[in-house]
């Protein structure tokens, strides 16, 4: 039943589209794995696929002092360059080049370097807010939204703030109750209603994995016989 109902959300797979880059967004709560299937979706095309992150867009904090910054709502789409990550997600589709940006999350900061990435046939997209705003999910050509308890997800996303955002325990855990989940509830989970396709457990779902890889794999090959002369 579960693979029949995965089969039916991507029947969207067939239409052709004007670009002949397809663009998968994969969204999400903070810690519910969306990185995880994204980076082996990219694994499973390793030559023709790129993968991009919502997060490489927050906004240059360096105005402001490094104890107002720790007053910054990271969770509300304000704090998002969004109308730069529209902009290069659509000139990757037109098979241009872009100079990602680099966010530093432990001073809260862009780099003054940019990371140059080259256009590919299958571009992957994930944020935690992509769904949310209209003129980023309708550039996906199919919408991705990983499910996943709040409980494993706050574990997960202590980890990964201690250890690789240099944050203690304290901290973490204050700014998941005063901003984390509210703004989940207000921005993240409504914005599931636009997803194509919903997956329990992330990257972790090897099934729904296998048959998105699939799915993926027909879909650049009717792309390129398509625009084949």
């Amino acid at each position: 039943m579960y693979k029949k109902l995965i089969f039916s959300s991507l029947m969207i797979f067939n239409t052709l589209f004007a670009s002949d880059v397809f663009v998968v967004g994969i969204a999400g709560g903070t810690g519910s794995g969306k990185t995880t299937l994204a980076r082996k979706l990219q694994q499973a095309f390793p030559i023709e696929s790129i993968l991009i992150s919502q997060d490489s867009y927050y906004k240059d904090q360096s105005n402001l002092t490094v104890e107002e910054r720790e007053l910054v709502n990271f969770d509300h789409p304000d704090c998002l360059d969004f109308a730069l990550l529209k902009t290069q997600i659509e000139k990757l589709k037109n098979n241009q080049p872009i100079q990602k940006p680099i966010y530093n999350f432990k001073t809260h900061t862009r780099e003054k370097h940019f990371e140059t990435i080259s256009p590919a046939k299958l571009l992957i997209v994930e944020g935690i807010l992509l769904f949310y705003i209209p003129e980023i999910r309708n550039l996906f050509d199919i919408k991705i939204f990983i499910d996943a308890d709040d409980d494993v997800r706050i574990l997960r996303r202590i980890e990964r703030d201690i250890k690789e955002r240099a944050r203690d325990f304290d901290s973490v855990r204050d700014q998941y109750i005063l901003t984390v989940k509210p703004m989940h509830e207000a921005f993240v989970e409504p914005s599931k209603q636009y997803a194509d396709l919903i997956i329990p457990r992330g990257g972790e779902n090897l099934t729904a994995l296998s048959i998105v890889i699939s799915e993926l794999k027909d879909e650049l090959i009717q792309k390129e016989q398509v625009s084949a002369p």
